[in-house]
């Protein structure tokens, strides 16, 4: 159970609230907790507790995500979100975001092995987190009805042969970063007057935030101690998943060296149904098309379902457009456990071609019917 406050309730928004009204409310409470104007010993966690809820409420995505499911991945909660910050943050008078957050809060090492120095998910300069990966997947409706395991390949990049991952030519070695003295970063000191200093870490610009810098780089990987390669992973694909739905499996995407894998997406697309229409909350519509005598006097024949045939009985005197049901013979319902209805939907099958015989009982009944 999640022990976080409600976004809406941090920001206190209205859960309808627009993304202006969003900002205007993000904006008042970081103007009273931001820590260089609130010295109270809760100003900093607060600070970061209605910007974590900003970084989610602002960008439409990731306040859709939050909506349907709660409270997302830490990784995911800041990702992107720079410009969202940036305007405010200038707009306030505290400088941009890179600024403000790396003077607040600095960052564990973890952090900033992934580019991240502040432990919030945001990537300045050249991160060490892997790239995204999107492949698109196309499913039948039979694969929606019972879910299935798919083995995909996707892009990779494995170790060097050549240099064994290093990067460095075969026989050399990374030397230390004379830059940053091997810590990755270094500092900035900004006097504004005699009463204020301030000190900013930035990750060097010579090595990157590696701390070591490569003098003869290996040239079958350029460096990068990875080469491209392909890969076969197994997905399991949920029953009941919709077109245009997307897959993430987090750490499944491409990595670079000491940094954390980027993500794999996966977007489904369902292909045409010969036979059914896909309609919403897992309802399946089937067109029967009978004959006019199975209409007047009724009959009872075997639907096809994706689940296998079912006998329906039609009454006699059924009209065109009439519509049966066959409960629970439809597809599972994305993240629910119900399972929708197969509606069978009535049409007449009118003959094209006609025996003269054919033609003179039609004629013949038409005009009993006058009488």
């Amino acid at each position: 159970m999640s022990t976080k406050r409600d976004y809406y309730e941090v920001l206190n928004a209205d859960r309808n609230a627009t993304k202006d009204e969003i900002k205007s409310k993000y904006r008042k409470l970081a103007l009273q907790y931001h820590p260089d104007r609130n010295k109270s010993s809760d100003a900093e966690e607060k600070f970061k507790e209605i910007s974590e809820a900003y970084a989610v409420l602002s960008d439409d995505d990731k306040r859709k995500k939050y909506d349907k499911y709660g409270h997302v991945g830490p990784e995911e909660v800041f990702r992107g979100s720079e410009s969202n910050f940036d305007e405010i943050f200038r707009d306030i008078g505290f400088g941009g975001i890179k600024d403000i957050f790396e003077q607040l809060f600095g960052g564990g090492s973890s952090a900033r092995n992934r580019g991240d120095p502040f432990g919030f998910g945001f990537n300045f300069g050249r991160s060490n987190r892997g790239e995204d990966t999107v492949l698109d997947l196309s499913l039948t409706l039979e694969d929606v009805v019972t879910g299935k395991k798919e083995t995909i390949e996707v892009p990779s990049l494995e170790k060097c042969s050549e240099c064994n991952g290093s990067g460095c030519y075969p026989g050399t070695k990374r030397k230390k970063c004379m830059a940053c003295n091997g810590l990755g970063q270094t500092k900035r000191v900004i006097n504004e007057n005699r009463f204020s200093t301030f000190v900013t870490v930035e990750t060097c610009r010579t090595c990157r935030g590696v701390g070591e810098i490569i003098e003869k780089p290996c040239k079958n990987c350029k460096a990068s101690g990875k080469v491209p390669a392909r890969k076969n992973i197994q997905v399991e694909i949920p029953p009941g998943i919709e077109d245009g739905m997307t897959l993430q499996l987090s750490g499944r995407g491409i990595s670079y060296e000491n940094g954390v894998p980027g993500d794999l997406f996966i977007r489904i697309h369902i292909k045409p149904h010969q036979t059914f229409e896909r309609l919403e909350d897992g309802h399946l519509l089937y067109t029967l098309k009978l004959k006019y005598t199975e209409l007047v006097l009724g009959t009872e024949i075997i639907i096809p379902t994706l689940h296998g045939g079912e006998k329906l009985k039609i009454p006699a005197g059924s009209q065109v457009d009439s519509i049966f049901n066959l409960r629970g013979k439809g597809i599972p319902v994305h993240g629910r456990r119900s399972r929708g209805d197969q509606i069978v939907k009535i049409k007449l099958d009118i003959p094209t071609k006609l025996s003269e015989r054919q033609k003179w009982l039609i004629k013949e009944l038409d005009d009993t019917k006058k009488t």
